[in-house]
């Protein structure tokens, strides 16, 4: 127990010690005050601590966040029969050993079962405030466990997919310089065409580069003007053809794809005008392709697989389809998914993030507004109790607003747990399951 908690719980059981003294006994003395004290601190503390006891060992074995259902069936059970336990173990240390008001025999006869009953009705209004207390916490501490998870993932995917797209930049100036050394010696003129080229490639290399997605026309255009400066350089020895459908022309794929590809093509083949290396571009069941005759280069290093790595990871954060990849002993290809539109990513886009982050403060916003109805009712109906049996205890009547309010709260707790807004989402997406199976 904490030392806040124990404090707490002895101004309580002090003050209702001395509710009871003035109040029920009729006796005034050191005496009876002292024993009244003694008996109070003995139910505030068997009931508290053996409730909040209970409440923990489930709390480690059970946590609310793993097993919500399971943990409140488990609840319900254990603290039914633990108080009925505790009841009778206090209420017999009262009436037997303290009081002496009654013998074991009576005790037991039936004397005293309004008595336990009252008393055992009063222990599960304590026990139901423990069980809600520490549901809450254990909510708010999973709900800001999540959220900060959901933040954590956001924030990395983008700093995940922020680092792939730089890979291009360097890697693609790196190679383009190495293309334009070459041309200077050889044909200086072309080298300055092709600086042009470069600069209208890098433009669209720095338009492009803070974009998830780029449709397929822009995609092709560049790739075109890239394959004018390879055709540029490698001359007969490399041939290209473009055959994707125009229908495909407005969807979407990964930003400078084809170059990376490109690239590979020429960096893992030999090109010669007897054997020219030919490279295709084309649309497949919505799939962009690039394909070339397979010429293996012979590798001094082995290649570390960066290009196509980076696209297929990239895809990986945008979508769930896989990019492809066949190899035989004539052929090369890779298959890039075409997207109908822009995914809708909870890992990459902060609206996402921000609404996940409103639901989840709404339901915690749904369980406090149960919780505080339910804490509500279990300070104000002991206090009714209490009124009701001293000013009038031959007219019983707080069995109406226990039941009324009761009713309400087991109608609040229907809508929040089984019948509400969650219930009403989980089923709609079970059926949205079920017609996609068909």
């Amino acid at each position: 127990m904490k030392r806040r908690d124990f404090i707490t719980l002895c101004w309580i059981s002090l003050a209702t010690s001395m509710f009871f003294f003035f109040v029920f006994t009729d006796e005034k003395s050191v005496e009876n005050f002292m024993l009244t004290i003694v008996i109070s601190f003995m139910y505030s503390f068997i009931l508290w601590t053996g409730n909040a006891l209970i409440n923990d060992f489930l709390n480690k074995k059970f946590p609310w966040s793993e097993a919500t259902t399971k943990r409140a069936i488990l609840s319900i059970i254990s603290i039914l029969i633990a108080n009925v336990i505790m009841v009778y173990f206090c209420n017999y240390m009262n009436f037997v050993v303290f009081q002496k008001s009654a013998t074991t025999e009576e005790y037991f006869s039936g004397k005293y079962n309004f008595t336990n009953w009252f008393t055992i009705n009063i222990a599960l209004l304590i026990s139901a405030f423990l069980h809600a207390k520490g549901f809450m916490e254990e909510l708010k501490k999973t709900s800001k466990k999540e959220v900060v998870e959901q933040k954590l993932i956001a924030k990395s995917a983008n700093a995940q997919f922020e680092s792939l797209k730089n890979q291009l930049d360097p890697h693609f100036l790196f190679n383009s310089l190495n293309v334009l050394s070459s041309l200077i010696d050889e044909n200086p003129k072309q080298a300055q065409k092709f600086t042009a080229s470069m600069s209208k490639i890098y433009r669209y290399v720095l338009e492009q580069k803070d974009k998830e997605l780029v449709t397929v026309e822009d995609e092709l255009e560049f790739a075109k003007t890239y394959c004018e400066l390879l055709k540029t350089r490698f001359e007969d020895s490399v041939d290209f053809v473009f055959d994707v459908k125009a229908e495909n022309y407005r969807k979407l794929v990964v930003p400078l794809s084809l170059q990376l590809l490109l690239e590979n093509c020429i960096k893992h083949n030999f090109a010669t005008s007897s054997k020219p290396l030919v490279i295709k571009i084309f649309s497949e069941n919505d799939t962009l392709c690039i394909e070339n005759n397979l010429q293996v280069r012979e590798q001094i290093k082995e290649s570390s697989g960066i290009g196509l790595s980076n696209i297929v990871q990239r895809y990986a954060l945008l979508t769930k389809r896989n990019v492809f990849i066949e190899k035989s002993e004539d052929y090369f290809k890779v298959k890039l998914p075409i997207l109908s539109a822009k995914p809708q990513e909870i890992n990459i886009k902060k609206d996402d993030e921000n609404k996940a982050y409103e639901r989840a403060q709404k339901r915690v916003k749904e369980l406090k507004s149960f919780y505080g109805n339910l804490i509500s009712y279990c300070i104000v109906i002991p206090a009714l109790i209490i009124i009701n049996l001293i000013t009038s205890p031959d007219d019983i009547w707080f069995y109406w607003p226990m039941l009324g309010w009761g009713i309400g709260i087991a109608a609040h707790g229907m809508n929040v747990f089984a019948i509400g807004k969650s219930w009403e989402e989980k089923k709609i997406r079970e059926i949205l399951e079920k017609h996609h199976k068909f």
